[in-house]
This record gives C-alpha cells, sequence and structure tokens, in this order.
C-alpha cells in the first residue's frame, strides 16, 4: 500500500478541495491583495470551476449503486480538466517570460469593476490588465508558474486515481 492509496481512492474528494483551494486562493489575491485578474487568470479560474463541479459530481456518484462505474470515468474527466488548467497556466506563464504573444485582451482589453466604469464616466482612464506583467512571485515563480506546477501534479494525479483498480 503505498501513502498515496488513501488520497487515491477517495480522489473527487481531494480534487474538489484542491479546486475550492485554487479558487480560493485566485479570489483571495483579489479582494485582499488588489491583484486585478487579467483575461488568462480569468481562463485559469475556469478549470477550476470545471474540475471541482466534475469531482462533486463524483463525490455525490459516489453514494448511489453507480460509484465503481462512475468513479473511473469521473477520475479520467478530472485528468482533462487538469490538463485544461495545465494548457492555460503554461501558456500564461509562457507570455509572462515573453516566450510567445499573449492574446489581444492582454495588450489593450481589461477587466473593468463597477467603481473603474463610475471613475471612467468621469474621465480616468483605466489601466488594462496585462497578462505578460507578473504581479506577484513567490520563490522567482509568478501565480501562473506555480498554477502550472500545481496543475501538473493534479494530472498526474488524476490519472493515477483513474489507473487505480477499485478494491473488491
Amino acid at each position: 500500500m503505498s501513502v498515496l492509496s488513501p488520497i487515491l481512492a477517495r480522489w473527487p474528494w481531494f480534487a474538489f478541495i484542491a479546486a475550492a483551494a485554487m479558487l480560493g486562493a485566485a479570489h483571495g489575491f483579489e479582494t485582499f491583495m488588489g491583484l486585478k485578474p487579467c483575461e488568462l487568470c480569468l481562463k485559469q479560474r475556469e478549470a477550476y470551476w470545471i474540475a471541482g463541479s466534475v469531482a462533486l459530481a463524483g463525490i455525490v456518484l459516489g453514494f448511489t449503486p453507480l460509484k465503481a462505474r462512475a468513479t473511473r470515468l469521473v477520475n479520467l474527466v478530472l485528468v482533462a480538466a487538469f490538463l485544461y488548467s495545465l494548457g492555460w497556466a503554461g501558456y500564461h506563464a509562457g507570455v509572462e517570460w515573453h516566450f510567445w504573444p499573449g492574446p489581444k485582451a492582454c495588450s489593450g482589453g481589461t477587466t473593468v469593476s463597477a467603481a473603474d466604469i463610475d471613475a471612467m464616466l468621469k474621465g480616468a482612464k483605466v489601466k488594462a490588465v496585462m497578462c505578460d506583467q507578473v504581479v506577484w512571485s513567490w520563490l522567482g515563480l509568478s501565480m501562473a508558474g506555480w498554477n502550472t506546477l500545481i496543475s501538473l501534479v493534479l494530472v498526474a494525479l488524476s490519472a493515477m486515481a483513474a489507473a487505480r483498480r477499485s478494491p473488491a
């Protein structure tokens, strides 16, 4: 029995907690640190909303007679959801490191709040949230960089859970 066995046996629960934690962290950075999300940040959040919803469905199905059939399928869908997250996070990290250009929304578009609209109506200029600028980093990695690593781990764990044999 490996150290991961208890986690993999209940992977939808852990995947739900991981998705909720990632969304909570993103909203915490926005709310408490004032870091507005760019277009690519919002795409990364979509992946966690999808993963969280799939995991929640897996948790519910775990209490039904469909548990045995649904568990592997749910875990496979979680692989896809976390791959989606990995793709967006890796792309965003590459944009921040200037490996490739970001989308047009990152060079001229913006995410605005009601206060921004009010200020704009009063003549103030609203600054675009740029995807290629790192606004926070820790240990040399931006939020997108950390999300890339975390998503990679979540893909691997989801794949291991999907490949796991259910106990008889």
